[in-house]
């Protein structure tokens, strides 16, 4: 898909749809809002004279009330699907006008020429063309701001996109701020080149040959749509996300908010890639569930909720969700074999033990040697359970050993009598106890010291447990399979992490990078396939700031993400993912 013809303007808006509407908190974020002008156009509803406003990109229904000085109420009851919906770019609402009759008497002839009161009616005269010495005195210069997009401009001098881009020589939607556009006059015709169709083309069948594709003998399906719109078509992705933010509490979640700000960085960035999104945010705290069935089952991407069952919730409101990606809990895979438009974004531990055993097959050398430490007496939680049964399938030799972290000071010994001198000692921890872990740890650091060689191999939480020293994990080569890490050296995290501090002026948090990562990620992935992009997961493997996607189709079920990164810490205190 080409990127040039698709717009490139964010089109963002918070449509929370929690009985009264969204938190002041959500509004009251550092976000730089579309200033909000009072429309001059009026029109009459009933007995009520209302304003005319166009909805602007980044407008919100907080900014509109507060410029027209009109309660949400006042929108809702002349607006009903805004309150379903949400705003809209490009919309039209109908604003009252407070005290109407009032003002309409004493406004001066000329104000009220400038700002005409109309009636709402269902058919306009066909304005007189311009002639052509008018239509060029008429043209004008208008320089773009950081907000519009060619509809906008177009909306604003009442002709229509392709005349600018015509009138301009654009190929492509994408606009820069401070671009200096030429308006051509209302009703100048621009004619638009096209090929000379020497062929009768059936109805709904175009054939069209440009400079970079070629499209042949394929059904357009296109009733309201015309050539001009096929040539330029618009590409804009609707994503939903749904995290309970706990907005109207005391205390707000500052992880949800910070995967928030990370979705917002990828809309933003994406639109710089020519990548439009319409934004719709929602609050699930509480349990609630304030997204309509319409909704739900029209957007193109669902991220959110957090927990199983909200998650249960959320397909059983929207049955014929396209697809609805879990972002956080691990626990939600529970749910993948139920829902096969479900698509679990974290990466289950069982493919972490998994990777894992599979790095240590890759590893041995016929003179190494595996050895398996396990706590002796400790509770068969599922975790351990996982652990030994990813390494007993495995069919590799290992040595065993189980002691108790009361047996710490004494098992030197025994490790003595299991390992190598002649090759690599490689250990695997049957454990998910820190206390336990930590004991393991210093004991192998001493044999180490003893002149063995030793690489231990574990799973990514051995790096929260605050208990061990950092330099021992270094001293014992650790090896990680991991679903997340940041490599700080990669150039695109530095770039996001200027980018994140810029804007919210603090650090990111890896529910920051997350929620960047699944957006961008999904974003993309619309805009390259379309509306059955959901066919295409298992071929669009790709690894981003965080985490690796590497979505795999679970049996009968849903997609797991099967993405593992594999991290060394160094004898030189470096820390490098290898994949």
């Amino acid at each position: 898909m080409q990127k040039g013809i698709i717009r490139p303007i964010l089109s963002l808006m918070a449509a929370i749809a929690i009985g009264s509407g969204f938190a002041a908190e959500l509004y009251a974020q550092e976000y730089e809002s579309t200033p909000v002008t009072i429309s001059k156009e009026k029109l009459r509803i009933g007995d009520q004279v209302c304003y005319s406003h166009i909805v602007l990109e980044r407008q919100t229904l907080f900014s509109i009330c507060q410029a027209y000085n009109v309660t949400l109420e006042d929108i809702y009851k002349y607006n009903p699907s805004v309150k379903e919906k949400g705003l809209q770019k490009n919309s039209i609402l109908r604003i009252p006008v407070k005290e109407a009759a009032e003002e309409l008497k004493s406004e001066p002839a000329a104000e009220a020429a400038s700002a005409p009161l109309q009636e709402v009616i269902t058919e306009t005269e066909k304005p007189q063309e311009p002639g052509p010495e008018a239509a060029e005195t008429s043209r004008r210069i208008h320089t773009v701001k950081w907000y519009e997009d060619l509809d906008v401009i177009a909306d604003k001098y009442g002709v229509t996109v392709e005349a600018i881009m015509k009138a301009n020589g654009l190929k492509g939607r994408k606009l820069s701020r401070r671009q200096q556009l030429v308006i051509p006059a209302p009703g100048e015709v621009i004619e638009i080149e096209t090929e000379e169709i020497t062929e009768p083309v059936a109805d709904n069948q175009v054939s069209i040959q440009t400079d970079t594709v070629q499209i042949a003998d394929t059904v357009v399906k296109e009733e309201k749509k015309g050539l001009a719109d096929f040539l330029f078509p618009k590409k804009e992705t609707s994503l939903s996300l749904l995290l309970p933010f706990k907005a109207t509490g005391s205390t707000s979640s500052t992880g949800n908010m910070d995967f928030y700000s990370g979705v917002l960085m990828a809309v933003y960035d994406m639109a710089e890639e020519g990548y439009d999104t319409q934004l719709n945010v929602y609050d699930t705290a509480g349990g609630k569930m304030p997204v309509t069935k319409e909704r739900l089952e029209d957007s193109d991407i669902v991220i959110g909720p957090v927990s199983p069952t909200e998650i249960s919730q959320a397909f059983e409101t929207g049955p014929d969700a396209k697809a609805i990606v879990s972002p956080l809990d691990q626990r939600a895979l529970s749910l993948v074999e139920s829902y096969r438009a479900m698509i679990q974004a974290p990466t289950p531990h069982y493919v972490l033990y998994n990777d894992l055993i599979a790095w240590i097959k890759e590893d041995m050398d016929f003179s190494d040697r595996l050895l398996v430490i396990s706590e002796k007496g400790a509770k068969q939680t599922e975790t351990v359970v996982e652990m030994k049964a990813a390494i007993d399938s495995s069919g590799l030799e290992y040595k065993p050993l189980s002691y108790s972290i009361l047996e710490g000071r004494n098992v030197t010994g025994s490790l003595e009598y299991l390992m190598t001198e002649s090759g690599t000692n490689r250990v695997y921890i049957a454990s998910d106890s820190e206390a336990f872990v930590n004991d393991v740890v210093r004991n192998l650091n001493v044999m180490i010291h003893k002149k063995y060689e030793v690489v231990l191999y574990a799973p990514s939480r051995i790096r929260n447990y605050e208990t061990i020293e950092v330099e021992n994990f270094h001293n014992a080569s650790l090896h990680i399979s991991a679903g997340y890490h940041i490599d700080y050296d990669d150039a695109r995290v530095q770039e996001f992490l200027l980018k994140y501090r810029a804007l919210f002026n603090t650090e990111p948090t890896q529910f920051a990078f997350q929620g960047y990562d699944l957006a961008s990620y999904f974003i993309e992935l619309n805009a390259r396939y379309g509306s059955r992009w959901y066919e295409r997961l298992d071929e669009a493997d790709k690894s981003m700031l965080q985490s690796t996607f590497r979505f795999r189709r679970d049996g009968n079920g849903g997609y797991v993400n099967t993405g593992v990164r594999r991290i060394i810490y160094g004898e030189d205190w470096s820390v490098k993912k290898i994949r």
